[in-house]
């Protein structure tokens, strides 16, 4: 089935094009575009990931190593377009909403799942693959509104173990509905290796069963995610229905904060291994070996994305104190007498009252 699936390659990974059909489209200032936000990305997940560690932030679910896969796709949405992210997809989200609001979401803020103003991004989904349905339930009604928007879903490997999964492919796939499920395979499911997920070959071939074109590209080639993006979503627009798009890729880091990864494979080794095929490289050896590539720039890039990563935490920590109100307000359009109750009891709480 991998022979019927072939990895979709564009950039190979010493930077060379493998496809020489994309070499009019790629050119440095889209080159520049693909690096600042992948270098833009990685900054954010690492500080990110420090400030878990100084107890600045609550649990983080890193996404190093699936960079391109996230900022390549988003990339290629259009403005109006509905996004619908996991909790690892904060690369996607940011490039797309073009803000860091969803930072607030892991200090316990509920406007990290508000979207910027005039984007499309639902909150992230925690609980694995119940976005699906719900992609395709909004590319439905897009349809029947006659609209031009189309909609992507992410999604990983563990999340095609899961009913939603199949649902929401059955759904899209019956009723044409223009939604682009984007998994990201990055090979693990928490602790899970995805050979004991599954006995398919590959995530892609599950498109079969849906009647719908299925397609496994290199999760870490920016210009294959954002192409191949592109043209489902056209699919999508043109009326052609819903895409699976297998992204193969690699996390670095732990599944979350609370993970440690070392139980359960060699990460030393691993990563190494991994790092040869990683995604900012890869597009360095890109532009250094197209002329598109300059050390003055690259520098003064890498500073102002430290002073962006910077202002967002800023923008986090001057926030003003939450309003522990607000989690049980608006749970209901009217409180239910537990929800009062339990509101009673935690105020009282807070205030140290028995």
């Amino acid at each position: 089935m991998q022979e019927e699936f072939p990895m979709v390659q564009i950039m190979g990974q010493n930077g060379e094009i493998i496809d020489k059909s994309y070499l009019n489209q790629i050119d440095q200032t889209l080159a520049l575009q693909f690096y600042r936000q992948l270098i833009c990305m990685r900054a954010f997940d690492q500080k990110a990931i420090n400030l878990q560690r100084q107890g600045r932030i609550g649990t983080y679910p890193g996404f190093e190593g699936q960079e391109a896969a996230q900022v390549g796709s988003a990339l290629a949405l259009d403005e109006d377009d509905w996004m619908l992210p996991t909790y690892r997809d904060h690369a996607a989200s940011i490039t797309f909403g073009k803000s860091y609001t969803i930072l607030s979401a892991w200090n316990g803020r509920v406007e990290g799942n508000l979207p910027p103003e005039g984007k499309n991004i639902l909150p992230p989904s925690v609980p694995i693959a119940t976005q699906l349905p719900l992609a395709a339930g909004i590319a439905m009604a897009n349809k029947y509104k006659n609209s031009s928007q189309a909609v992507i879903a992410y999604f990983g490997d563990g999340a095609t173990s899961e009913g939603d999964f199949h649902e929401g492919l059955n759904f899209a796939s019956v009723f044409q509905a223009p939604v682009v499920f984007f998994n990201q395979n990055n090979q693990y499911a928490i602790s899970t290796p995805i050979w004991k997920q599954m006995n398919s070959k590959t995530i892609a071939q599950k498109s079969i069963a849906y009647e719908i074109p299925g397609i496994r590209i290199d999760g870490n080639d920016i210009f294959a995610a954002y192409f191949e993006t592109k043209k489902a979503l056209e699919r999508a627009r043109n009326g052609e229905g819903p895409s699976l798009i297998e992204a193969v890729t690699w996390r670095y880091g732990a599944h979350t904060t609370a993970d440690d990864p070392t139980k359960y494979r060699n990460q030393k080794e691993e990563n190494e291994k991994h790092r040869q095929n990683d995604p900012i490289t890869r597009l360095e050896r890109f532009m250094k070996a197209h002329g598109f590539w300059d050390e003055t720039v690259a520098e003064q890039l890498k500073e102002e994305v430290k002073e962006e990563i910077d202002g967002a935490v800023k923008g986090l920590e001057t926030m003003p104190p939450a309003d522990v109100n607000d989690i049980f307000d608006y749970m209901f359009e009217k409180p239910t007498w537990p929800i009062e109750q339990q509101k009673e009891e935690y105020i009282n709480h807070l205030r140290g009252v028995r």
